[in-house]
Formats: C-alpha cells, structure tokens, sequence
C-alpha cells in the first residue's frame, strides 16, 4: 500500500486526553506549548494534514515529561496550517472535485514549502520570549519537510519521501516507518543521508498512528506509539 492510500484508508480518530500544555500565539499561528520553560533545549513539532489531534497533543507532553532531569525540553507545535485541515471525504470518492480539492489543498496549505518557510520566524519569536535561553533545537515531524537548522531530526511515519532530499542533510535523523511507506524511497533516502541515522520500523502500524490516525484504544496500537515516543526521546537524548 502506499502512503497515499494509506491516507484515503485510515481516517483521523478522537481520543479522550487532557493535554498538560497550554495555547500560545506564534507568528499568528494557534501554537501548543508544554513542557519546563526554563529548558535550554527545544523540540519544534511539525504536524500532518489532519491537524492537532488529540494523539499529537499527547505526544508533545511525552517529549516534555517523559524524559529525565539531565534531558529537559519545551515543546512546541504551531498550526503550520492555520486550521485548514485536510477532510477524509476528499480520499475516499474518487470524484473529479475531490481530486481537484486535494491538488489545491497540497499545492495551498499543505505545501510542506509553507512550513519550512514559517519556521525561521517561529523559532525567532519563541527564542526572543524565552530571553535567549534556549540554545538548541530538535524537531519531530509527522509530515513530509525537514530542516537542517536543527541539531537532530526525527521523522515518524513521513509523506512524500524522496531520496534527493537526504543529500543536504547531516544532522542526525531518525525514521520511524509504518507498513505503509514507500520502502523504496525510504531506503534510497536512508542511505543517502550524511550523519548519524537509525531507522526502525513498526510492521503492523498504519500510517499515521502517532499522530492523528492512532486508535488508542487499541492496546498494539497505544504500546506502539508509546514505543515510537519512547525511540525519539532516546534519540534525542543521545544527540541533544
């Protein structure tokens, strides 16, 4: 199956959670903020196109709490999409107004372009409140885009690989892969990058499943996105 199938096959699911965090405006975007705010290092959580699920909110509280006090990180996770969400309904009839409204919205606001462009300014805005004492970066991306601005990157179930993108990358950079990843592209792209990599993969996930397509009220399905939270934080531990 490919990604994109797995988008028109796994619709987003609601789950029961009462985020620790709080909601903050950065650059104009709705930004969720968790985690000690006097952490000196900070982890940018890119989202995917179904927005800020209740699965992502979770996930940013793991990476804030679930670490140790040698390993402190604020969390952030701006709405790159500004509340424009992709709708199920678009993947599931193959209409010609359907197909229409799915080139727009990843031309528009899903563009990853759109992203990588508003984080500089995000990041600026957020280290000028912090007074200048966060010091490093990390980001968590559950959609297609990176940046090498950061001092490590973890990718978890990614849209869109190409393996071209990996040369201008030497940060270290984790993949964490659903069954449903273009194997091809993913290896091309592992193999392609520079730095320190580790690449696990979860064979009986579907895409999405940290993010807003996880039921959680499967047990495999909560005890691997326990496991795919758990694997970034001990990435990140090793390189921040």
């Amino acid at each position: 199956m490919s990604t994109a199938q797995a988008c028109c096959n796994v619709p987003p699911i609601e789950v029961d959670y009462a985020p620790k965090g709080t909601y903050i405006t950065v650059q104009g975007m709705k930004t969720y903020k968790t985690g000690p705010s006097d952490a000196s290092t900070a982890i940018l959580i890119i989202g995917d196109i179904y927005g800020g699920g209740t699965q992502v909110l979770q996930g940013a509280d793991i990476l804030a709490y679930g670490g140790h006090s040698s390993h402190q990180y604020t969390v952030y996770y701006p709405d790159f999409l500004r509340g424009q969400y992709a709708q199920h309904e678009w993947f599931t009839s193959n209409t010609s107004e359907n197909q229409m409204r799915m080139g727009d919205y990843f031309q528009g606001p899903a563009n990853p372009g759109k992203a990588l462009e508003a984080i500089p300014g995000a990041i600026k805005e957020i280290e000028d409140d912090h007074g200048g004492t966060i010091k490093k970066w990390a980001v968590a991306t559950i959609a297609a885009g990176t940046s090498t601005a950061f001092a490590a990157v973890v990718s978890a179930h990614p849209a869109m690989v190409d393996p071209k993108d990996a040369s201008s990358i030497s940060v270290p950079f984790a993949l964490l892969l659903s069954k449903d990843e273009n194997a091809d592209a993913c290896n091309g792209f592992v193999a392609g990058l520079k730095g320190d990599k580790y690449v696990e993969k979860f064979d009986d996930m579907p895409h999405g499943w940290m993010a807003a397509r996880g039921d959680l009220d499967d047990a495999n399905v909560k005890e691997q996105y326990k496991r795919g939270y758990e694997a970034t934080l001990e990435f990140f531990h090793k390189y921040l």
